[in-house]
């Protein structure tokens, strides 16, 4: 699918950039909240004296929901307009986090982490494609590697200002965090986007609410039977439910008139291996913040200030190769930026596997946590890029809900099947204390079992990572007139 080069203006430019800090904002908010319950769930955790289940679940009802509103609000994205949808999702993330640090309990906790999650999914799924609309061809790679050094650089904030602010100010802060910030994007949102008639809107197309549900279905129901410490009959309905609901969902996005799920885009090689690249590198790099700030704080003893500073590296890394890699995306192929990411993603995730053992160098783990990240930095921009010039500017919005289902669908898997891979080995009394930080109460012998756990959930991620790198592979070469199917 050939993408016409032109020459933009200097006021095009200037349009562009704007839009890009329009949406710089709304990323650093979503993607700062994510980050900052990584360190701060034990507080979270212990105030409400949630028990695992409960713990976990604050993070998953955020990822599941999110993850399936991408896809849905993708669709409502092309077809009401991008400009209105991200303003209307930035408006409910700031209320729901200020409801959100207002709960009494932990289980109005969750639901308001859902209703959170449905802002932030109109937050997500609009940047990629606003950015791309307004940026010409030829700088469309610089552009989006910007978004992901502001992406970077969130994370890095994130787990920071959580251990921060549950340490010095409490874990409401942690939500209530959001609300300035939220609401100065809201009103430069509203000055910059410029408003925008739906004109990519066919006859007769509507949202597919029906496939949205299938697919929460279907994804709510895998990763309630992935999630450890389930029990009774929990674990049995989340497989059937998956089982069940993901064939219904594929057939009936083959056969509805308006689908949620463009599958005719699937017949491009290259942008199918690039979407697949995405979900296994998100599964592979998303969740080693979350483990290695309960580790740090669970065997190592830290408050969870300290495990926010030293999950930096893995954020850090990204912050310094994504602008490097935005501007190699002219001039050597995806493919190639790409995989050689995942390369030193998996070698990152090796040097931390190999450190998770007691009294190992700070340094050591520093080193793997920062080459993980400078991998997924660099595998990002190029990929993304290839994803978004192969598509149709009316299908931007479903491509990018889409790479961005993706991508959550990875960290909620991840979260899960990681989580689950630590408690697996654990005997009962030992599950709650990966949650409990550095206030658990362990025995003689008991840090051995946890770094077994911790082991074993970090291979789990290894094992995407070889994944990754060969879907990468398989896109093919370029084909002539066609700019990213590298």
């Amino acid at each position: 699918m050939p993408v016409a080069v032109t020459q933009d203006s200097p006021a095009d430019a200037r349009a562009g950039w704007r839009v890009l800090s329009v949406t710089s904002l709304g990323v650093l908010l979503v993607l700062v909240n994510m980050g900052t319950l990584n360190v701060g769930l034990p507080a979270v955790a212990s105030y409400f004296h949630a028990n695992p289940e409960q713990a976990r679940w604050i993070l998953l009802a955020y990822m599941v929901v999110n993850t399936v509103l991408i896809l849905v609000f993708g669709q409502f994205a092309d077809i009401f307009g991008r400009r209105r949808l991200y303003l209307a999702g930035l408006a409910a993330f700031t209320l729901m986090s200020l409801m959100t640090g207002m709960a009494p309990n932990v289980n109005t906790l969750i639901v308001m982490r859902a209703l959170q999650a449905a802002g932030g999914a109109m937050v997500i799924t609009n940047t990629t494609a606003l950015i791309t609309d307004a940026f010409p061809p030829q700088r469309l790679g610089q552009a989006l590697g910007i978004n992901v050094l502001v992406a970077s650089a969130a994370q890095l904030l994130g787990p920071v200002v959580g251990g921060f602010l549950a340490v010095h100010a409490g874990w409401r802060w942690i939500f209530w965090f959001n609300v300035p910030f939220g609401l100065m994007g809201l009103a430069w949102g509203w000055m910059q986007l410029k408003p925008s008639a739906p004109a990519v809107r066919a006859p007769g197309e509507r949202v597919d609410l029906l496939g949205g549900l299938w697919a929460f279905l279907a994804l709510g129901g895998l990763i309630t039977a992935l999630s450890p410490g389930s029990q009774g009959l929990l674990p049995a309905i989340g497989w059937v439910s998956f089982a069940v609901f993901l064939p219904v969902f594929w057939l009936w996005e083959r056969r509805a008139s308006s689908p949620l799920l463009d599958l005719g885009l699937f017949h491009d090689r290259a942008y199918t291996m690039a979407n697949v690249a995405t979900f296994l590198n998100s599964f592979a790099r998303s969740s080693l913040a979350l483990l290695m700030g309960l580790f740090f704080q669970c065997v190592n003893r830290q408050d969870a200030f300290h495990a926010g500073m030293d999950v930096l590296p893995v954020t850090f890394g990204m912050l310094v190769s994504s602008p490097l890699a935005g501007r190699l995306t002219t001039r050597i192929p995806a493919r190639v930026i790409a995989t050689a990411g995942l390369v030193l993603v998996l070698a990152g995730l090796m040097v931390v596997w190999t450190g998770l053992r007691p009294g190992v160098a700070i340094a050591w783990m520093a080193a793997g946590l920062f080459l993980t990240g400078f991998g997924s930095g660099t595998f990002l921009t190029p990929n993304t890029t290839a994803i978004m010039t192969r598509v149709p500017p009316n299908r931007r919005g479903i491509a990018n809900g889409l790479r961005s289902m993706l991508n959550n669908m990875g960290q909620a898997l991840s979260a899960a099947a990681t989580l689950w891979a630590v408690s697996l080995p654990l005997p009962a009394r030992l599950k709650g204390a990966v949650y409990a930080g550095s206030a658990a109460h362990l025995r003689d012998g008991d840090a051995a079992v946890l770094i077994f756990g911790f082991r074993a959930a970090v291979a789990l991620l290894m094992a995407a990572t070889v994944l990754g790198i060969a879907a990468s592979l398989l896109r093919g070469h370029p084909t002539a007139g066609q700019p990213d199917s590298q």
